[in-house]
């Protein structure tokens, strides 16, 4: 964040001497790899190239759209997974799994202007010389490790951690590929290995030696390839998901090294995480086809197991027994049904003694989070993921933003044609509805439209994306209008706000 990332900086200067930022470099795609920048370089400076931002191909992209299309919904489950709203301490979260906590400040993000396309791929900044292993498509879609040659020094960035990582990452995500991830850090070892004596990762301590950069590179390869064949093979055998993740074991050479184990990853998740690559959610059980909405199937379960104290009896015994999963699902069911107070007491129980069981710092404050709202309620999270980054995201993104956030019921047999032109940026698009979906096609289309709006496009983020009226805009003279203004007004009334409140461990 810009407060941490402002901090280090005053660190660094009154350690050191205040020194210039000359270049940025962005490892990979994730917000707390780039979220702090503004705070060291001007973006003015960054526009100019005075100050170089080097960065995979496809970083912003990425970067923006992870954060943005399914942001609400990432963000929600994101405050679950690094236990946002927890205290700190032996009854609250005690890590993130890759570090003490996630930052919560100011997110920035300066686009690149130094674009890395290809391994073997070499530049001199500030004297420094760099040798770049393009690795898309591995812990992030687009990611690099860095090589200094001249220090005998190894950047492996996330693809390398203190710790087994996510295959599948619990806030939500496109499911990774391990086997690319495997494959690449092979090709690091044949790339790096016998040439560094320093290896550093974005989220650990340095690991220091040849022996000891090579040893860690291929057993941390070995995890991630060893999870993936294995689960295949599982699968190719009739396994479900959930099957291959009850059963998958590390061999016992990967088991003892610390930075295989499961604290921020988990095996058992990777293992499903890997079925969903290949598979989906579906475990190819007729039963399983079209699932009941929780609440129906917890009404049903209730009823068919003898009522609500029956389904209480039972999940206290089995609490008072220590078998808490057993206890935590028969009160999901319960809770789903409309179980009062007693069932969401004992449930955050259970959930309490489930999440200080877990290994996986990520599993504590998921468990942790899920009892503190089953005790309190939901907090407020004051803001949508994402929302900072809008105004990074390219037009034809943009669009495809406000697409899912029709809502298609609210159409009907409604329909709309508006043309938005965009004069500061040399840009217009057309967008269509009808048929409950919206589509856009950029450039000028042929065709009448209902209307055609010219504005710039803060102004559009404003009115679509903050709720700025638009007659006000139009009246302003910030919006231009030529044909039916109410079909824009039109179009707008059909776009909802994602929640960023949503229930989760209750209906």
């Amino acid at each position: 964040a810009v407060e941490t990332a402002r901090a280090a900086y005053e660190l660094v200067s009154e350690k050191l001497g205040k020194r210039p930022v000359v270049a940025v470099i962005y490892t990979h795609s994730h917000g707390d790899h780039f979220g702090g920048t503004r705070a060291l370089v001007d973006p003015a400076d960054a526009a100019s190239g005075k100050v170089k931002i080097v960065a995979p191909r496809g970083f912003l992209d990425a970067a923006v759209a992870e954060n943005i299309t399914a942001g609400p919904a990432m963000g929600r489950r994101a405050a679950y997974q690094f236990g946002v709203f927890l205290g700190r301490g032996a009854e609250g979260s005690v890590n993130s799994g890759i570090g003490p906590a996630l930052a919560v400040g100011t997110q920035s993000l300066i686009p690149p202007n130094v674009e890395v396309d290809h391994t073997g791929q070499a530049m001199t900044l500030d004297g420094v010389r760099m040798v770049f292993q393009y690795t898309p498509g591995t812990e992030a879609p687009a990611e690099m490790n860095i090589y200094l040659p001249d220090m005998r020094v190894l950047d492996m960035a996330e693809n390398v951690n203190a710790t087994m990582h996510n295959v599948l990452t619990p806030r939500g995500a496109l499911v990774r590929d391990a086997k690319a991830w495997a494959d690449d850090l092979s090709l690091s070892i044949a790339l790096f290995a016998d040439k560094s004596d320093v290896m550093m990762t974005s989220h650990a301590w340095p690991r220091f030696g040849k022996a000891e950069v090579g040893e860690t590179l291929a057993k941390h390869r070995d995890a991630y390839k060893f999870v993936h064949d294995q689960s295949v093979r599982m699968m190719n055998s009739g396994l479900t998901g959930a099957e291959i993740g009850a059963r998958l074991k590390l061999p016992a050479a990967l088991r003892d090294e610390w930075y295989d184990w499961g604290f921020y990853g988990d095996l058992s998740f990777n293992a499903r995480a890997v079925y969903q690559r290949y598979m989906g959610w579906y475990d190819a059980d007729p039963a399983h086809l079209a699932p009941m909405p929780r609440q129906e199937a917890g009404a049903r379960y209730v009823e068919a197991m003898g009522g609500a104290a029956r389904v209480l009896a039972l999940a206290q015994g089995a609490y008072e027994a220590g078998d808490y999963p057993w206890a935590a699902e028969l009160l999901d069911r319960l809770v789903f049904a409309g179980g009062g107070p007693e069932a969401k007491a004992l449930l955050a129980r259970c959930y309490d003694q489930m999440g200080y069981r877990s290994e996986s710092a990520l599993w504590r404050n998921m468990y942790l989070t899920g009892a503190q709202e089953l005790r309190g309620g939901i907090k407020a999270n004051g803001s949508l993921a994402g929302a900072g980054l809008v105004g990074l995201a390219p037009t034809p993104l943009l669009m495809d933003v406000l697409a899912v956030r029709l809502n298609g019921d609210k159409v009907g047999a409604g329909a709309a044609k508006v043309d938005l032109v965009f004069p500061e940026r040399h840009e217009q698009v057309r967008l269509t509805v009808e048929n409950g979906v919206l589509l856009h096609e950029e450039g000028a289309v042929t065709g009448k439209a209902d209307a055609t709006l010219t504005l710039s496009r803060t102004a559009f983020l404003l009115i679509a994306f903050t709720g700025a009226p638009l007659d006000k805009a139009i009246a302003g003279g910030s919006v231009k209008v030529s044909g039916d203004a109410a079909a824009f007004a039109r179009l707008l009334s059909w776009i909802e706000t994602p929640r960023s409140d949503f229930p989760i461990v209750t209906p």
